[in-house]
């Protein structure tokens, strides 16, 4: 069976998304979850956010700026809950 993965993305946002990337080649489910701040948009994190899309894994965030599926604090801390790892960045 696969690992749930989360990947808590606040600060360091290129970083956070290559590694979530790479989980994903790991047959890991993987979920990133963009915490309070706004996700940054320049050619890399654009490729990288489209790259785990293609790669069936999920995108939230609790900030509305995002386009990501939107989730409350409390329903992502849920979810890291029940997440096999939690790495966060």
């Amino acid at each position: 069976m696969a690992k749930k993965v989360a990947v808590v993305v606040r600060d360091r946002q290129h970083e956070a998304l290559r590694m979530a990337i790479g989980l994903t080649l790991k047959d890991a489910v993987v979920s990133v979850y963009v915490m309070d701040n706004k996700l940054a948009s320049d050619e890399n994190i654009d490729l990288n956010v489209e790259t785990i899309g293609d790669m069936d894994g999920k995108i939230y965030s609790n900030n509305p700026e995002n386009k990501f599926d939107q989730l409350t604090t409390e329903e992502i801390a849920h979810a890291l809950a029940d997440a096999d790892a939690v790495i966060a960045y």
